[in-house]
């Protein structure tokens, strides 16, 4: 199955897309642009969610839902942020439909229009904030930490699986404080949580830093996020967290009475992460055998294939198994045993490469007679045979050593491939070379930043955070620079 992949390096794009679909993560659907996440895609998801969860809530944070629908008058309350979206949108302008008079089908009631236009959510700041000025009247009823999970529509027009798609699944964080050193510590706790998450749980390496005045979110004061490089050396937007001051809280006149008793304008973050992390984790750890995948995020850690004759000698191998599937399982580990007869083991096993299960267990008539088992992992495809009452002990093993070891490949490849420049043509030459993210001197000013993204197609990723002070100049301008900013071509 995995060795009918494209080759990543023949084609990067099409080994993507084929991997997608044949380890069965998603599909594209008969509404253009939108995607169907199919089980094992959703349970991957799901893992991700979950982790994702329990860092928000160990932060302080509860989960709410609001509304899909947004009134098009709360949209126009803040300028920025609707500039930002407007090219997005998706309408609701009616809200019944009829029977055609000629017999020619379903139509739109021309009857059944709305006094107002409804908003599909393409983020939900302006209905959150809504909310918020009814939900908030004292400093007693800050901080307000709220997140929910969603989904949203930006009517994308060129889509791919996961990384872009016209409906795609996210959380957002929404929080109001009543003081600006509140909400930019808030702000910048969750691109931590956010890093945290990607490289302890996806084994993502993620470089922390804020954005461009050019690429920050629509009416944020400041953004800060995530970046990470996949293989082909594009980068990818992992997560952002933005500091919104009070644009928002002015828009919506949400006020406060402090602990004088005199009104002010609350200060407000919001974050979010998608379904795009789906994508960064392909892309970051899988071959052309298929997906890998860290132990920490597999739906399945495990997976027992017997190798048998003859419904006697599975029936063999299926009792001297279950010790081994209800001691895994009590100490949390998932295992699936694949005794299904409609597949020979050579299929199943690379049906589960592909799929990137870590650890793959097979046992059959030999191993029944030798106390052992052959133990094979995902991530370097190495196999060993294992005493049967060892074979606990190294699954743990092998479990917590996948997860490091495809971090510290990622890692490593992640500063291989940062490369600093102190001339245009340099930049352009590595760029065209070797790609990666590429470290210079900018003058801070859009106007460079747009010439070099017209030219080169490349943008600034981000303004590291941990920059170190350095006298340089500009590699277009020449102008005096501090500090260097990471430039790289983008997903």
């Amino acid at each position: 199955m995995g060795k009918k992949l494209t080759k990543r390096n023949e084609d990067y794009s099409k080994w993507y897309n084929e991997l997608v679909v044949g380890a069965d993560l998603a599909e594209n659907s008969g509404v253009r642009g939108c995607m169907v996440i199919k089980p094992y895609g959703y349970a991957i998801w799901e893992k991700m969610q979950a982790g994702l969860d329990k860092l928000f809530k160990d932060t302080g944070h509860e989960n709410a839902y609001f509304p899909l629908f947004i009134p098009k008058s709360y949209l126009s309350k803040e300028a920025a942020h609707v500039e930002g979206f407007a090219k997005e949108c998706a309408v609701v302008t009616h809200y019944r439909l009829k029977n055609a008079e000629d017999g020619s089908g379903i139509v739109v009631d021309p009857d059944a229009k709305l006094e107002e236009e409804l908003i599909v959510r393409p983020t939900s700041e302006t209905i959150i904030w809504d909310t918020y000025r009814k939900w908030i009247q004292s400093y007693r009823d800050l901080p307000l930490l709220i997140n929910q999970w969603a989904n949203v529509v930006r009517w994308e027009m060129r889509t791919r699986l996961f990384l872009r798609t016209a409906e795609f699944l996210w959380q957002e964080g929404h929080t109001a404080h009543a003081t600006e050193k509140e909400a930019i510590e808030e702000a910048e706790q969750m691109m931590n949580v956010y890093a945290e998450f990607a490289e302890e749980h996806m084994a993502v390496p993620v470089i922390k830093g804020l954005k461009t005045e050019s690429e920050r979110f629509a009416g944020a004061i400041e953004t800060y996020c995530i970046e990470a490089l996949m293989q082909d050396g594009k980068a990818l937007q992992a997560g952002t967290s933005h500091f919104l001051g009070q644009n928002f809280a002015k828009a919506f006149d949400v006020k406060f009475a402090n602990k004088e008793g005199k009104q002010e304008h609350v200060w407000a973050t919001s974050w979010g992460v998608s379904t795009r992390l789906m994508g960064a984790l392909i892309m970051t750890h899988s071959d052309d055998n298929g997906l890998v995948l860290p132990p920490k995020l597999a739906p399945i850690q495990v997976v027992i294939v017997p190798i048998y004759k003859g419904e006697e000698q599975l029936d063999t191998i299926s009792e001297s198994v279950k010790p081994l599937l209800k001691e895994l399982r009590s100490k949390g580990i998932s295992v699936k045993f694949d005794n299904r007869d409609t597949h020979k083991p050579g299929f199943k096993f690379n049906e589960y490469e592909l799929k990137g299960v870590p650890v793959r267990l097979a046992i059959g008539q030999r191993d029944l007679a030798n106390g052992t088992y052959e133990v094979a992992r995902r991530d370097t495809l190495e196999k060993e045979t294992v005493p049967a009452n060892e074979v606990v002990s190294k699954i743990e093993y092998l479990l917590e050593d996948i997860q490091n070891n495809i971090f510290n490949k990622a890692n490593t490849y992640t500063k291989e491939n940062i490369t600093e420049v102190n001339s245009y043509e340099e930049f352009k030459e590595v760029l065209e070379t070797k790609g990666g993210f590429i470290s210079a001197h900018w003058d801070g000013t859009i106007a460079t930043e747009n010439k070099i993204k017209e030219e080169t197609k490349a943008t600034i990723r981000c303004i590291p955070i941990d920059a170190k002070e350095e006298e340089g100049s500009c590699i277009i301008s020449g102008e005096k620079s501090s500090k260097r900013v990471l430039f790289a071509k983008a997903y």
